[in-house]
């Protein structure tokens, strides 16, 4: 058994577009997968949140989320403002062991690294599963402070930071864009592996 954490630089950048495609590669090599979203947020009950896109787009059918808010906030954020109890550590860490017997389990966060999933982080998840991130990056201009910021954290909580994917390429990229592609990487000290 094998997990993954995928963050964001930010939200929007195109976390679930890439955990679909992982999900997807790795089932194409005979791997048995299930994917955790651990908050949802934005979205109604009853409503296809991201697992559905992850779902429809790697064939994936064993995925657990555990908590969903209607608003489009931090999870935090939206579980008190609908007055849900914030996820804990544990028992995400539970839903997540609950899915050990995948060969791998991708795990995708919310926004970025520091935001709030309950009364933990997603850095805190990555630290108590011992588990590598891929960081999902924007393309365009602020990327690298952003990238920066997300894997100076990591590095200083001493959590391996499994690669950098630029989660969507512009079809008429800007300057900044295609500079970013040789700047990420140095900038980071973290190989762009998408």
């Amino acid at each position: 058994m094998s997990r993954l954490i995928v963050t964001g630089t930010s939200t929007d950048v195109g976390k679930t577009v890439v955990t679909a495609a992982l999900a997807a590669a790795a089932r194409s090599a005979g791997r048995t997968v299930a994917v955790c979203k651990p908050a949802q947020t934005g979205v109604a009950p009853g409503e296809p949140g991201d697992l559905a896109v992850i779902e429809r787009l790697s064939g994936v059918t064993r995925t657990l989320e555990l908590a969903r808010y209607p608003e489009p906030l931090a999870p935090d954020t939206a579980a008190r403002r609908c007055g849900q109890p914030l996820l804990t550590l544990g028992e995400t860490v539970a839903g997540i062991d609950s899915l050990a017997d995948a060969g791998l389990t991708l795990i995708e966060g919310a926004g970025g690294l520091l935001v709030r999933v309950g009364e933990f982080t997603l850095l805190d998840l990555a630290q108590k599963l011992d588990a590598p991130v891929l960081v999902v990056a924007a393309a365009g201009l602020g990327t690298l402070n952003h990238s920066e910021l997300t894997t100076r954290a990591l590095a200083a909580a001493g959590v391996r930071c499994a690669g950098l994917v630029i989660g969507s390429w512009p079809s008429a990229p800007d300057l900044a864009s295609e500079c970013n592609r040789t700047d990420l990487p140095e900038v980071t000290g973290v190989e762009v592996v998408g």
